[in-house]
């Protein structure tokens, strides 16, 4: 597995401190240099240390309360150090999107990836073969959608000399006009037929994405996690689990509905084997000011607990041209915009290092390097202060930059997030 603590600081980090090049990350980050004095440069981005162990520790325990697995989906950080505390704070596996996700976990030595689409790429599938058979340790799990993705599948596999089935979840889709998925029931039954058809895969169960489902509400969301539930079941009763697969496999669970999916989890009758109930929400691990914070289901329930915003997006005022707008140097090449724009939260005075609320302080828009910011009336915002902003939707936040200092409350930075994208 690569060292990242040994991976040598240079140009291509942006926002370290220029008197940090050669140096390892290990070295830097044993130096424990403060964000606003180290010689850091803005723009810089940095994850909250304290807000980061709360969320690990808060779904880990959420988890563990509901009787759920989780497989969080690592394409929100692609960041092994938060995968490696992830999986100390109890998850099953990391969830992948696409081939080159998968290929970043098994180089950093994760050893259960569930992949939550539909794999039919034969160099990306050559590949797994090979993964597989070297690594007796080593569990796959994919979406089949359709029986030509099955062919696919089989084909590339049976070309590739795969000695150890692929293991598959039929994906249910969410609805009409939803994402991926076998819109029907029958049509799901169809992929299965065509799975066990093969000798290159292997059906361990029935996953979906309840956040596609059209003009998804609670109840909505709920119906569709039954009909996904009842499928599991269906599939049971008609024999077609074999039971050297040990478990069946139900999974769901985006960051925005994983309290439905928890409730209807539960309801899941004694089938032929245990199950494993899986959850893949990713977002949670840094949260967000705008999409999530809205969105998180520790909103229906509060009792449960509450997630802790981890960015913040640090830059500086470059342009004070009139008293109602200033420029800072942080744009699109920096914060998550395809949501909302950064929310204006404090400002750290450029003479005395003093931090205060952003009251009246509105950003308006972005360029690919200012953000526009609008001020009110008696706002007290000079060219030199920085202004420290909230994003919106982290898997956004996180594929810009490569490496994310961890910042304790009083700017101490105490680790470098190395990111993979």
């Amino acid at each position: 597995m690569p060292d990242l603590a040994n991976e040598r600081v240079d140009h291509r980090f942006k926002a370290l401190p220029p008197d940090a090049e050669g140096l390892t990350v290990g070295e830097l980050a044993a130096q424990r240099r403060n964000l606003f004095t180290g010689g850091f440069t803005t723009p810089v981005l940095a994850l909250s240390a304290e807000s980061v162990e709360h969320n690990l520790r808060l779904l880990e325990t959420y988890a563990e309360r509901h009787g759920l697995a989780f497989a969080p989906h690592g394409k929100t950080s692609m960041a092994p150090q938060l995968f490696d505390r992830q999986l100390a704070r109890g998850a099953w596996g990391i969830t992948a999107a696409v081939p080159h996700q998968a290929r970043v976990y098994r180089a950093h030595g994760i050893a259960r990836i569930f992949l939550a689409n539909e794999l039919v790429d034969a160099v990306a599938l050559r590949w797994l073969a090979a993964e597989l058979d070297a690594d007796p340790g080593f569990r796959f799990v994919c979406y089949v959608d359709s029986v030509r993705g099955v062919e696919l599948m089989d084909e590339a596999l049976s070309a590739a000399g795969a000695t150890r089935p692929v293991d598959v979840v039929v994906e249910l889709g969410a609805g009409e006009g939803a994402r991926t998925g076998a819109r029907t029931e029958a049509e799901c039954a169809a992929v299965a037929d065509a799975v066990a058809a093969t000798g290159t895969l292997r059906l361990v169960g029935v996953a979906g994405y309840e956040g596609e489902v059209p003009d998804a509400d609670g109840e909505r969301v709920r119906s569709w996690l039954r009909r996904l539930t009842a499928l599991a079941a269906r599939f049971d009763a008609a024999g077609r689990f074999d039971p050297a697969i040990g478990e069946i496999v139900v999974s769901a669970g985006g960051s925005a509905w994983f309290d439905a999916v928890a409730e209807v989890f539960a309801e899941i009758p004694a089938l032929s084997l245990p199950v494993l109930r899986l959850l893949r929400s990713g977002a949670y691990v840094s949260h967000d000011d705008g999409h999530y914070r809205k969105l998180t289901p520790f909103n229906r329930v509060p009792e449960e607990g509450a997630l802790e915003p981890a960015f913040r997006l640090w830059s500086q005022v470059v342009s004070r041209p009139t008293p109602e707008q200033a420029f800072t140097n942080a744009g699109k090449r920096d914060a998550a915009h395809d949501l909302h724009l950064p929310e204006a939260q404090v400002v750290r005075d450029g003479r005395t290092g003093e931090i205060r609320p952003a009251d009246g302080i509105t950003v308006t828009g972005l360029s690919d390097q200012h953000a526009w910011v609008r001020t009110r009336e008696g706002a007290d915002l000079e060219v030199g202060d920085w202004l420290g902003m909230g994003l919106s939707h982290p898997c956004t936040a996180f594929d810009k930059w490569q490496l994310i200092p961890l910042v304790e409350a009083d700017g101490t930075v105490v680790d470098y997030v190395r990111t993979f994208f």
